[in-house]
């Protein structure tokens, strides 16, 4: 190593952190765990603790009832191996009795089911029991029996109280033996939803929970809009979305998504579900006022995982929009990641009515019959988004450090931008506690591009040790970069000053095939400690290692310069193979492993061959450890292209796998062992096959513009799709495989809807995305006898709908329909085949 100084810098960006005033508040609130448990769950007026240490929990909704019970656990595990650590779900009245007095807990139905899967995977349980839901369904969930009684609903009016009752008692049968003082995974239950002046009915509900059996350590409400809750008896729970469907076509895009795009203290969001709100809460005292923060830690529950469409409003929510939202909110200080949704589903053909949200129940939003897709990070039929690798990233960093980061504070720069409208103000954040802390930067929003912004360092002074400058040569940072690097962070006993890379997680690498975990074969456990980090894209990666903790560094890249008490790396090329190695001066090795962006993004970490190991997945595939499979002994899963994939692991399991039904070839990449995985010629190997749309009837003139609740645009009446819409023949082919295979259809107009015979099994509004439909979700024998029938219906040109711009062209002119300018076109339709590729032991 040699000696160097670096040129000089610009001028850095400042920040100062404060030593907390006070320590936080404990035992303030009337929320307890059940006695005796082995790891308590406790709210601080800053942060959770869980058996004594500071907790950071991820959650993420799921609705049972609008996914087959056969696929829950599969799709329990893709959860979970993207980072949820807790299951949030909606208990959907109308969903369970839509007749009255026929309380149904069969099939897709059985909340018993589903959570004691959540229970059997290491998942929390967060039931939302109501009454009122929202969540886009029919009354927001309320059976239509029921608004056919003398009764006030939402309000301790004692007809709604008395089948509310009998409501919640059914419920708390099914969770019987399954709370916390029994082993069981719930760990809070959410009253009601968005009532906002009502803090008396929200205690009662949450009384009468108590009374019919339910129990949780947490008690939780929806805070947004300027709720009043009654003191102390719930925990405040916020959200925010990159998107809307639920404000006018022409708003343009809101404000108060906007906002969160920002580092701000400001909890609240006035905007999430206002379309229900029509006049302003008075004499409401704002949950995120001055003392409600003193007393509450930043909690949420619905983080836009994506968005819904409604008919007149579209909203294209991208990967970069959730994750940016989502590690902004970190900076912020949440200290609960909770997203909504953050698997997509289908709703069920309902006995009496369809079951969505629509103009005919009196709400201000027309919703698809059936889908429920959200555009979330695992969609309405499993399919991993991109948006899942982003949030995955994200988790990665909580699981490993979310016990640091809980309890510190934000920190917001002096510099502040002007207003929401500021393009051109950096926006960044520290988390920090006396000496060390986590720095945030966000340069990306939906819709409007944000400026680079070159020659950027930073300062953080810290309340202990000395100020931190970095990185020692400015940088430019990217138009929509946004990325967390670490301040003095501590690992396996080598100090990291900084690193211009986001931490990711840490493994042991054992460096050798013996499967011991130790690096030497010995047995003695003394094996390396790797820090994983993942390169920002477009800044150069230096790590800054505090010389004072160790005794020697080999980078197999870049250089190693010597500066004061500090030895910095710079040049290092990122990759699977740009590990620096690292001896501790206490004697301990440690390794730093910096991945590239892309690369990191593809990244998992569980257990699979009795330890825990880092495995790379191919783009658009992905891996779940199910630590219960073969006997106890545990298999790991990958879901890919049904012709081939790919995984990486590190370190490396003792032999190589075996995949059933294919063959495995080894080779190394970089310091992981990578497997290639191959049918075995049993199968189609074409991982896409072209579809016919043959068109079988010729569209009719646009329905004309009809207006429903708000003036807003209602979607077309039903008969439309017997008379005007273009309709679409498409054959199974003998000898497809329906299980894993969807149908992905390239298409344009304004509704398209899918019928096997004549059932309706699918259907979207158009808004530019592709249109999935699962095979193996339809009658198979209707379906390869019958095939299936897409009726598209276009738009009329003076219908107040928005459709993002990426929307506005056609797929394709060839199968297009028209009549009067009235096009709709059906273009690429293929077959999409994935497989389940089952990993075992050697």
């Amino acid at each position: 190593m040699t000696s160097l100084r670096p040129p000089p810098r610009s001028t850095s960006l400042r920040l100062r952190v404060s030593a907390p005033a006070e320590p936080p508040l404990t035992g303030h609130l009337p929320l307890t765990d059940a006695p005796g448990v082995p790891d308590p769950i406790e709210v601080t007026s800053r942060y959770l603790t869980r058996g004594g240490r500071p907790w950071f929990p991820v959650s993420g909704e799921f609705h049972y009832t609008r996914y087959p019970a056969g696929e829950w656990e599969e799709e329990l595990l893709k959860m979970k191996a993207g980072g949820v650590t807790a299951v949030a779900s909606y208990v959907i009245w109308i969903h369970h009795e839509e007749t009255e007095g026929r309380i149904r807990f069969d099939g897709d139905r059985d909340l018993r089911r589903f959570a004691r899967l959540c229970a059997r995977h290491g998942l929390d349980l967060i039931p939302r029991i109501g009454p009122w839901s929202h969540a886009e369904v029919r009354n927001g969930g309320l059976p239509d029996w029921l608004l056919t009684r003398a009764c006030t609903p939402r309000t301790d009016d004692p007809a709604y109280l008395e089948p509310v009752r009998t409501w919640f008692e059914a419920i708390a049968n099914q969770l019987s033996g399954l709370d916390r003082a029994h082993g069981g995974p719930v760990v809070a239950i959410q009253i009601e939803n968005e009532l906002y002046d009502q803090p008396g009915h929200l205690l009662t509900l949450k009384r009468m929970a108590q009374a019919a059996g339910l129990s949780a350590p947490l008690w939780t409400s929806t805070a947004w809009g300027g709720v009043q809750l009654p003191p102390g008896e719930l925990l405040p729970l916020y959200g925010g979305y990159p998107e809307t469907f639920w404000t006018e076509a022409d708003g343009g895009w809101p404000d108060t998504c906007r906002k969160h795009f920002f580092f701000t203290h400001q909890r609240d969001d006035e905007g999430i579900g206002a379309d229900l709100r029509p006049t302003p809460v008075r004499g409401a005292a704002p949950t995120d006022s001055a003392d409600s923060a003193a007393r509450f830690p930043w909690v949420t529950c619905e983080l836009g995982g994506g968005m819904a469409v409604s008919y007149h409003r579209r909203p294209r929510v991208e990967a970069a929009d959730v994750g940016a939202l989502g590690l902004t909110k970190i900076g912020c200080g949440s200290v609960w990641q909770g997203y909504y949704m953050f698997h997509g589903g289908t709703n069920p053909l309902g006995e009496r009515t369809t079951l969505q949200e629509s103009h005919a129940t009196g709400y201000p939003n027309d919703l698809p019959v059936r889908t429920y897709d959200f555009q979330a990070p695992l969609g309405e039929y499993g399919q991993y988004r991109p948006s899942y690798d982003e949030l995955r990233l994200q988790h990665l960093l909580l699981a490993g450090f979310g016990s640091l980061l809980a309890p510190m504070e934000s920190f917001l720069p002096v510099r502040q931008p002007s207003g929401q409208d500021d393009r051109d103000t950096l926006r960044w954040a520290v988390r920090a506690s006396a000496g060390s802390g986590f720095l945030f930067v966000n340069n990306h929003q939906p819709h409007e591009e944000l400026p680079a912004h070159p020659d950027t360092s930073f300062t953080v002074e810290f309340p202990a040790g000395p100020a931190l400058t970095f990185p020692s040569t400015p940088v430019t940072v990217p138009t929509g970069a946004y990325f967390c690097w670490p301040l003095r962070l501590d690992v396996g006993g080598l100090r990291l000053d900084w690193a211009t890379a986001q931490p990711v997680c840490t493994v042991v690498d054992d460096g050798d095939d013996d499967g011991d975990g130790d690096g030497d074969g010995d047995g003695d456990g003394d094996g390396r400690t790797v820090l994983v980090l993942a390169a920002t894209e477009g800044v150069p990666v230096e790590l800054a290692l505090d010389a004072r903790t160790l005794t020697s560094v080999r980078a197999p890249s870049g250089a190693c310069v010597t500066l004061d008490d500090r030895v910095l790396i710079t040049g290092l090329r990122p990759g699977t193979d740009a590990l620096v190695e690292v001896d501790t001066a206490d004697g301990e090795r440690v390794g730093l492993l910096v991945l590239d962006a892309r690369t990191a993004r593809t990244a998992y970490k569980g257990v699979a061959w009795g330890a825990e190991r880092l495995v790379l997945c191919e783009a658009g595939a992905g891996v779940v450890f199910d630590e219960h499979a073969r006997d106890g002994q545990g298999e790991l899963r990958v879901h890919g292209p049904a012709g081939a994939t790919s995984f990486a692991v590190l370190p490396a399991p003792p032999r190589p796998p075996v995949v059933k039904g294919a063959y495995v070839r080894e080779s190394a990449d970089g310091v992981f062992t990578r497997y290639r995985v191959t049918g075995d010629g049993r199968e189609p190997r074409p991982v896409l096959r072209a579809a016919e749309a043959v068109l079988v009837r010729a569209v009719g003139p646009a329905p004309e513009p009809v207006t429903g609740v708000r003036g807003r645009a209602s979607a077309p009446a039903d008969e439309h799709y017997d008379t005007t819409a273009a309709e679409y023949a498409i054959t199974v082919p003998d000898g497809l495989p329906l299980t894993g295979t969807l149908l992905r259809v390239h298409w344009s107009g304004d509704v398209a809807r899918a019928y096997v015979g004549d059932t309706l099994v699918a259907d979207q509004f158009h808004s530019g995305r592709v249109w999935d439909i699962a095979l193996d979700r339809l009658p198979a024998f209707a379906l390869r006898g019958e095939g299936l029938r897409l009726r598209v219906l276009p738009r009329a040109a003076d219908a107040r709908v928005y459709v993002p711009e990426e929307a506005q062209g056609t797929p394709s002119t060839e199968g297009a329909s028209d009549a009067g300018g009235a096009v709709v076109a059906v273009g690429r339709v293929e077959w999409v085949m994935t497989r389940t590729w089952v990993v075992g032991e050697g």
